[in-house]
């Protein structure tokens, strides 16, 4: 079990989900990434990457309820750094569930549609978080190129690491914590779906994709990223 990659759609991405379960499921996404500490180590690599600058542009593929994005815009107010934050996600109605929620730091523009409309916006720092493993093959090749043209100084993918006790311990912590039914059968596919260290160098080369490191991170996270 999990020596390979689960080929399977999430409950979340089915268009026929309705508006208000759509809601419910990013909301409680964002309390699955609070419990988690999904946004250590996109900060992390931002400490690292963005240094003495003293402002940054950067977009968020894939931005769900928007919550990366608050938290990085609350880290770069917190350092007096100016952030201009952009979010791109597939599904329309992420636009309308991240806006609902104010930014408490800097304001935040969030699109609807393909990342690739972006080309040529002059990007400092492209990050998605939990969005690589719902790709295809060919999807998550053709974004790695994209970041890897268009990031002007780095980039970062946050997602799972696909791991026996994430996948058999994530149920009993969904049901601990109440999370939505779909958030709860979701979690397990997702991290059938992820990836594992060795997996990620040949997917790189294939995007042609070079200096690039693959780090795990606490808890059950596993990170890409080249800052240059």
């Amino acid at each position: 079990m999990l020596a390979e990659r689960l080929q399977a759609e999430e409950l979340m991405d089915d268009p026929a989900l309705d508006a208000a379960t759509y809601h419910a499921v990013l909301t409680d996404l964002a309390r699955v990434n609070r419990t988690t500490r999904a946004y250590r180590p996109t900060l992390d690599f931002l400490r690292r990457a963005v240094g003495r600058r003293k402002s940054f542009r950067l977009l968020d593929v894939g931005f769900g309820s928007g919550d990366m994005l608050r938290r990085i815009a609350r880290w770069a107010r917190r350092r007096g750094i100016a952030a201009d934050l952009t979010g791109i996600d597939l599904n329309a109605r992420s636009v309308a569930v991240a806006e609902a929620i104010p930014s408490p730091a800097a304001p935040i523009r969030y699109l609807a549609g393909d990342y690739a409309t972006l080309a040529g916006e002059h990007f400092d720092f492209i990050v998605s978080s939990l969005v690589a493993h719902h790709m295809s093959h060919e999807q998550l090749t053709g974004f790695l190129t994209f970041m890897d043209r268009e990031a002007r100084t780095g980039w970062f993918i946050n997602d799972l690491h696909r791991h026996g006790f994430a996948w058999s311990g994530y149920p009993l912590l969904a049901r601990a914590m109440g999370w939505h039914r779909v958030v709860r059968l979701d979690g397990t596919t997702s991290i059938a779906r992820s990836y594992r260290p060795a997996e990620w160098p040949p997917i790189l080369a294939e995007a042609g994709v070079a200096g690039a490191r693959v780090r795990r991170r606490f808890p059950f996270r596993l990170c890409v990223e080249k800052i240059r």
